[in-house]
């Protein structure tokens, strides 16, 4: 058994029954809980298994279908088990942001992976070293964007030539070379360099996407362009190290538009392009939303068929301190707030166990540590202290990282599995 994929849950984590025994990963869903039956303690972050396996597919057969490959970020859910799923989904490897959440990937069984990012510490190259060669069957590429980062490269653990990635960034932007020109001359110097094997270009659109379709459109196409014609150039000038050239770009925002970039970037050489996005995998209610209801469009696809959100926080009504306000027993530490606020999805009455959709009038307006502001609005249905109202989140990544286990539910909130984090 790998205890790390099934370790052991106890009372310790949040959101689990205090009187429970420790119980492995897999036996959780041998226990008959109901998340609306009062037998596991709210708040309670779940994800929905259907919509997990859907959109799973999903995204892994627009992927197949563009010609390309997915690299999921890890650091949006940091789980074994979903690293797992993408996996058997059909994903290349995983990508990570730094040498810690890949050392994770690797002990949950990932043995192809991207690091997006720029590594500099004496101390995370030496663990990126050795992390290889206790694996010798893993490929580890990382992100470099100047001499700089590559002179504290050399004066690193020399046991182990990495491969790395040239990254091509936008002018005020966050890393990545802001010219054509600097990109390739780094090129050159990291094929000349013994200490690193130059694998490919890497690209990030994310933080321009606006889901705006002419103004998307023109950003992801500007990049891909200069992606191309750096591979081009780089390949005419014989500057790469491996048989397998790796392109790479993605957010979760525009994927469709950088799916389709990707293909075909500039080289009769063997080649694997890689589409990035991590957000995909249980999406939201909020910013996610918004912007995959631009990719259907463009998709011809409906908002329905297309990405389903899949994370909730389950809570309880605690207070009803005034008219029009119900006050709910989660908060800052339990759910996302750095990309908007959550909206309430669901409510269950209090002592029953059937879900229904929570009035569209309903709005929360502020969170504090432990305490959400829900405004009812005269919407029409009122609450009582102890009825139970599910938060739907924007930017899963930060709700993430806030649970050490999430339980897998049904469409009846029949508790049948469960996932654990690691941050």
């Amino acid at each position: 058994m790998n205890t790390f994929l099934d370790p052991l849950i106890d009372p310790l984590f949040k959101g689990y029954p205090a009187q429970a025994p420790a119980l492995r990963r897999s036996q959780i869903g041998e226990q008959g809980w109901n998340v609306l039956a009062d037998q596991l303690p709210l708040p309670l972050a779940v994800v929905h298994r259907d919509a997990l396996t859907h959109n799973l597919s999903w995204m892994q057969r627009l992927a197949n279908e563009a010609g390309i490959a997915l690299a999921p970020h890890g650091k949006t859910t940091m789980s074994p088990q979903l690293f797992q799923a993408q996996l058997a989904a059909g994903a290349w490897g995983i990508t990570f942001a730094n040498v810690q959440q890949l050392t994770i990937g690797v002990a949950s069984g990932v043995r192809r992976a991207v690091v997006a990012n720029q590594l500099v510490q004496k101390a995370e190259l030496a663990a990126l070293a050795s992390l290889q060669r206790q694996t010798p069957d893993l490929r580890v590429a990382f992100l470099v964007d100047s001499v700089e980062q590559l002179a504290r490269i050399e004066q690193a653990d020399q046991s182990i030539a990495f491969e790395v990635l040239v990254e091509l960034g936008l002018p005020n932007g966050r890393t990545g070379a802001r010219t054509d020109e600097e990109a390739l001359a780094l090129a050159r110097r990291l094929h000349a360099s013994p200490c690193v094997r130059l694998a490919g270009v890497e690209v990030y659109e994310g933080l321009w996407a606006k889901g705006e379709d002419t103004e998307d459109a023109a950003l992801v196409n500007g990049l891909m362009q200069r992606l191309h014609r750096l591979v081009a150039a780089c390949d005419a000038e014989k500057l790469f190290d491996v048989p397998e050239i790796l392109v790479s770009a993605g957010g979760s925002a525009v994927f469709d538009l950088v799916a389709r970039g990707l293909r075909g970037a500039g080289s009769p050489r063997p080649m694997q392009a890689l589409l990035r996005s991590g957000c995909y995998v249980t999406h939201d209610d909020g910013a996610y939303r918004r912007y995959a209801q631009a990719v259907n469009r463009r998709l011809g696809c409906s908002d329905a068929s297309g990405l389903r959100a899949a994370l909730e926080v389950w809570t309880v009504v605690q207070s009803r301190p005034e008219p029009g306000l119900a006050i709910l027993n989660a908060g800052k530490r339990d759910v996302s707030t750095d990309w908007g606020l959550p909206v309430a999805t669901k409510l269950a009455r209090a002592g029953e166990r059937e879900a229904v959709d929570a009035p569209t009038g309903w709005s929360i307006d502020k969170l504090n540590d432990q305490h959400t502001y829900l405004r009812l609005n005269d919407a029409g249905l009122d609450l009582k202290v102890g009825d139970r109202v599910a938060l739907g989140i924007s930017h899963p990544c930060t709700t993430f990282d806030k649970w050490r286990w999430m339980a897998v539910v049904d469409e009846h909130y029949r508790v049948v599995d469960a996932l654990t984090t690691h941050f």
